[in-house]
């Protein structure tokens, strides 16, 4: 036991060390916390054989349901507000349209199953919020024409759907009749919406009362409340990933207690998930087994990049009146990182027979996709002319204060006191 924890914290301070140095590199602090899994694993340094999938997807699942509830909860939406409709369409319509690309062109080009196909293309259809965000923030990067807070609700609402996506996938491949399917859909919607509202109002009425919760236990209170609202609606077979979102974003933008001390423990640990996530990813990856996937996996992700993500994208903001620099841009941000990755193991853990190795392809797709498009979308940004210098990009978050040279105090003078009067 004291071996264990103390190879977690080995592994917990090498990651803050690399988040730490990762920008003076120019690197993606993600793509450390990856390498770093790669080499604590069986063909890394450490030899660690370690290839239980449904222990990962148990723990990598609680990851993301922070790292959901987070994306809702530090989004501002007063700043987002504009921009939604568009957002909203692309994490619905965008992510559809994506996984519909990725199918066909698996299919038709590099001649998978149907059911396969959908499957790689459900899983790999949603991008990261985290990743993207992790980026902006760390080069202090505003972007121009709100583009900022689009990404910020789309990529941080768009896991659902592909999580349904995902969900259908596995009923083709296991039989399941069609007419299962739209009931399946209608369920996931609906319940995730309800219990994530009456989630959110439950805590918003908790968290307003000064003498319901006492201090220092808000921050628990909200973690069993983030759990609840997965898990009721998982159990009822709703969307648990949309409930959550719901609830973040509900209660990050009503007016209770301690808001502040909330988003900068939540934002800790959403980067704690993020370590655990794309470390266990690198530490259950068998980096000999890449070469034999390296086409298939390289095709996927330069038709994911350069074709399926831009036709989403010109497609649902171009009839709004988005400029050609904004789509660009935006189609440039979708990488893929913690939701793919869960899915898949998800996948994987389940049982589900496959003729390809769907981990090993999102693995190579994820490691491409944070290296290659996290580490030029700074210098993107910048040739689009998309860089907004005037402006912070603290600003699309709940976390912002504004800075003031003025303060105004309050102060209550006793009685007797000599100042009384003046």
């Amino acid at each position: 036991m004291a071996i264990m924890l103390l190879l977690c914290c080995a592994v917990i301070l090498s990651c803050i060390i690399a988040n730490r140095f990762s920008s003076k590199f120019g690197m993606p602090a993600l793509l450390c916390f990856m390498a770093l899994g790669m080499v604590f694993g069986s063909d890394g340094l450490f030899k660690i054989s370690f290839n239980n999938y449904t222990m990962t997807e148990q723990l990598c699942t609680i990851a993301l349901i922070f790292i959901m509830f987070y994306g809702g909860f530090g989004t501002k939406w007063q700043t987002a507000r504009p921009v939604a409709g568009k957002a909203v369409l692309l994490s619905t319509l965008g992510v559809i349209v994506t996984a519909f690309l990725t199918c066909f062109f698996c299919y038709q080009v590099l001649h998978f199953s149907f059911s396969e196909s959908f499957l790689i293309g459900a899983v790999l259809s949603s991008t990261d919020a985290a990743s993207v965000f992790s980026i902006l923030r760390s080069k202090n990067l505003n972007l121009k024409d709100s583009t900022a807070p689009l990404l910020e609700i789309e990529s941080g609402s768009n896991d659902p759907i592909a999580y349904m996506l995902t969900m259908v996938a596995l009923a083709m491949i296991s039989g399941n009749s069609d007419t299962s399917v739209p009931l399946m859909m209608i369920t996931q919607i609906g319940v995730g919406i309800s219990i994530g509202i009456a989630c959110a109002w439950l805590g918003i009425l908790a968290l307003k009362k000064d003498d319901l919760i006492t201090l220092g236990m808000d921050t628990v209170f909200v973690i069993a409340l983030v759990l609840l609202s997965y898990a009721l609606p998982s159990v009822l077979g709703g969307n648990g990933y949309l409930s959550v979102y719901l609830t973040g974003i509900l209660l990050g933008n009503s007016n209770i207690n301690n808001k502040i001390t909330l988003v900068h423990f939540f934002d800790g640990i959403t980067g704690l998930a993020q370590i655990l996530i794309f470390f266990l990813l690198g530490l259950l990856s068998f980096p000999h087994l890449l070469p034999e996937l390296l086409f298939p996996a390289l095709f996927i992700a330069l038709f994911l990049t350069f074709l399926a993500r831009p036709v989403a994208v010109f497609l649902i903001l171009l009839p709004f009146g988005s400029s050609l620099r904004q789509c660009l841009l935006v189609s440039w941000s979708g990488l893929r990182g913690a939701a793919s990755i869960v899915f898949a193991i998800m996948v994987i853990a389940g049982g589900t027979s496959l003729e390809h190795d769907l981990f090993h392809i999102v693995f190579f797709i994820s490691l491409l996709s944070v290296a290659i498009q996290g580490s030029l979308l700074p210098m993107v940004a910048r040739k689009l002319d998309m860089v907004d210098n005037s402006s912070d990009i603290r600003k699309t978050f709940n976390d912002y204060q504004d800075d003031s040279d003025l303060t105004l105090m309050r102060m209550f003078i006793p009685t007797g006191h000599n100042s009384q009067g003046s």
